[in-house]
C-alpha cells in the first residue's frame, strides 16, 4: 500500500465518522462515530510514521497514547450513558431536553 492509499483510507474513516457522529440520535451510534474518527487519525498517524522513513518510535508512541485515549473516552462515555438511561430512562438524544434536575 501506498501513503496516498492510507490517507484516503483514513480520510474515508474520519469522513464516515464525523456523518456518523452527526447523523445519529442513539448514544452508541454517536460514540461509534467518535471512535472511527479516531481511528481515522490513528491510522494516518501510523502511516505517516511508516513512510516517513526515519523509524523513531514517536509514531509508536502516538498510536498508543490514542488507542489509551479510545479506551477512556469508551469507559466514561458508557458510564455516562448508563447514568443518563438510569437516571431518565432516555436513550437517545431527542428524549433529552436538559442535563439539570
Amino acid at each position: 500500500m501506498t501513503l496516498a492509499t492510507l490517507l484516503l483510507l483514513a480520510a474515508a474513516l474520519i469522513g464516515i465518522g464525523i456523518y456518523g457522529a452527526l447523523s445519529q440520535q442513539s448514544f452508541v451510534m454517536l460514540m461509534m462515530g467518535l471512535e472511527l474518527i479516531l481511528n481515522g487519525v490513528m491510522l494516518a498517524a501510523v502511516a505517516f510514521w511508516a513512510f516517513s522513513g526515519a523509524g523513531a518510535p514517536e509514531g509508536q508512541l502516538l498510536t498508543i497514547i490514542v488507542m489509551a485515549v479510545m479506551a477512556i473516552e469508551m469507559a466514561m462515555g458508557f458510564a455516562l450513558v448508563v447514568a443518563v438511561f438510569r437516571g431518565k430512562q432516555a436513550d437517545t438524544t431527542e428524549s433529552l431536553t436538559g442535563l439539570k434536575h
